[in-house]
């Protein structure tokens, strides 16, 4: 793409004040002030943080959890926790997304693609001593299924199943009958081709039944599942401590008798924690730190597979958002390339589509809007405002680093410079992440806003319908985009179960986004983490959702 010059503004805010701050997809999750567990709450900085053991992996990582629900939320920070304290039936293969046993040991699937029986893995106990059984399966999937379910506590949702087996009204799984006390049959309304990618989601981690009638809403803040992990304390801002499951299913494992992962908002603090050995693991490191990383013997570079997407979304709901030329406009006027160069060190390149190239069914055909801030004046003219759009927008800005996304609030004030070049002026506003999610999902009080998505299951349903189609309205389509032939398309390619024919209709789905413009694809990134040297065993997932039980210290 051709790349303009910067004003000697824009020049000295990158140069002179670029600091990398704090460290996704996410989504919404619930949040409750104060502490859980057997922590004491309010805390935003350990004064004697917890010194690293042989036995214990301390990890850092820029923001804190939404909740602790894995069926309530779908923000990652959220998630990487969840993972290792409930188990889903299937899951992927270590650093892969080729779907495997869990607490499901075998599978079948009838000839019409419309029924599945998994036998269940026996002699599994829940955290709380309670049995794994066909029972608890169906508990679960009937909590996430039925709107009027007592088990659907105030200001929950359950937005991953509604985005992977459709709204109420629209269910793709029709029921989940247990057969005997080790077998569970899902009858669906239609054949799905992502089904068992699906199910192997740490979303659809199994909850303890007895648990959640036990705790009702307080569940989110003390999980029970059968993970290789139990939950032990959650000091809100600061930290989450997770012990050794004793009788966990995987013989000899885990290897580590307690993870505890800490919250250090600030990529700076957070890489001279791993320095100083007060954490042995870190996320999201800055790639303004990677020099001094592979320059020090006594740490380790690990690369995430990419598989993600940062964008800036419209808000449809606002005028003048509405207007697709005032979208393309917009899209015209964001300089993808100098960002990459500014932020990110050679670890993203530009985001055409909301797919990533490296996933199966990527439009490598599309064009994508070129940096041409004319061309942006003169849509904008078109749209019935040659000189500029009349007020001033909300632009929300991520407050927290993610996998695609260093420093949202730097990126946002280098897009805010274009917009105003053009005429279009925004206020950059920042609120504390779980607020943040919580108005984005709303969409009643930013017209302009920044996320970004970390791909589940390795389908690109999972990025084309979950985050565009209007059955995601509001659970991850933050657009509130709508539009029917998209919807056709995207339907046509769950229903069918040839990857060729899938292919070639999730290529015609990207080229309906490219026009429409609900987003601006901003990146696709490599994210960096990094470790001391002599920490074994952790394996990235492209999903950003790996276990620590293979973890540990040679």
């Amino acid at each position: 793409m051709r790349v303009k010059s910067w004003s000697s503004v824009v020049l000295a805010l990158m140069l002179c004040g670029v600091v990398i701050l704090a460290g996704c997809s996410g989504s919404k999750g619930s949040s409750n002030n104060g502490a859980t567990g057997t922590g004491t709450g309010g805390k935003t900085e350990t004064a004697n943080p917890p010194q690293s053991t042989q036995d214990t992996l301390i990890v850092g990582r820029g923001g804190d959890s939404a909740s602790l629900d894995p069926a309530i939320v779908t923000d990652g920070e959220s998630l990487k926790i969840t993972h290792q304290v409930f188990d889903s039936l299937l899951e992927y293969k270590e650093g892969t997304t080729e779907v495997q046993g869990s607490l499901a040991e075998s599978w079948t699937v009838s000839e019409d693609g419309l029924k599945y029986t998994f036998k269940l893995r026996q002699g599994v106990k829940f955290h709380d001593g309670t049995d794994f059984n066909a029972d608890a399966v169906v508990f679960n999937f009937t909590r996430w299924s039925d709107p009027k379910s007592e088990y659907k506590f105030e200001g929950d949702s359950f937005d991953y199943y509604d985005s992977m087996f459709g709204p109420d009204g629209k269910r793709i799984i029709k029921e989940a009958k247990a057969v005997d006390a080790i077998s569970v049959e899902f009858t669906l309304t239609q054949p799905q081709a992502p089904f068992l990618q699906n199910l192997a989601m740490t979303s659809f981690g199994i909850a303890s039944p007895a648990a959640i009638q036990e705790k009702k809403e307080n569940f989110k803040n003390e999980p029970v599942g059968t993970g290789p992990f139990v939950f032990k304390e959650w000091k809100r801002n600061d930290s989450i401590t997770l012990e050794k499951n004793p009788s966990y299913w995987r013989e000899g494992l885990p290897k580590l008798n307690r993870v505890i992962v800490r919250s250090i908002p600030d990529n700076s603090a957070r890489f001279n924690a791993l320095q100083s050995g007060e954490i042995d693991l870190m996320e999201d490191l800055s790639p303004d730190d990677l020099a001094t990383l592979e320059g020090n013997p006594n740490l380790q570079k690990i690369e995430r597979p990419s598989n993600n997407v940062g964008y800036i979304g419209f808000n449809l709901k606002q005028k003048p958002f509405d207007d697709v030329k005032v979208r393309q406009a917009l899209s015209h006027a964001v300089n993808k390339q100098a960002i990459i160069e500014a932020f990110f060190a050679g670890q993203a390149i530009p985001a055409v589509n909301p797919l990533p190239p490296s996933l199966w069914g990527y439009n490598d055909s599309i064009q994508d809007y070129e940096y041409d801030l004319e061309k942006a004046k003169q849509l904008l003219a078109e749209a019935g405002y040659p000189n500029g759009l009349p007020d001033e927008y909300t632009f929300y800005a991520m407050p927290v680093p993610r996998p695609y996304m260093p420093d949202g609030k730097k990126v946002a004030e280098v897009i805010q410079a274009d917009f105003e070049k053009i005429g279009v002026k925004v206020k950059i506003e920042s609120p504390e992440w779980a607020t943040y999610l919580d108005d984005a999902k709303a969409g009643e009080k930013d017209d302009i806003f920044m996320l970004g998505w970390t791909g589940d299951n390795g389908d690109p349903d999972n990025f084309l319908y979950t985050l565009l189609d209007k059955d995601a309205i509001p659970s991850n389509n933050y657009s509130y985009y709508a539009n029917d032939k998209l919807h056709e398309i995207l339907i046509a390619a769950q229903k069918e179960t040839e990857q060729s024919k899938r292919e070639e209709l999730y290529k015609q789905a990207q080229d309906i986004i490219k026009v429409d413009a609900p987003w601006v694809p901003l990146v696709h990134t490599t994210p960096l983490l990094a470790a001391k040297a002599n920490v074994k065993g952790y394996v990235p997932a492209p999903t950003g959702t790996e276990y620590y039980y293979n973890v540990y210290f040679e």
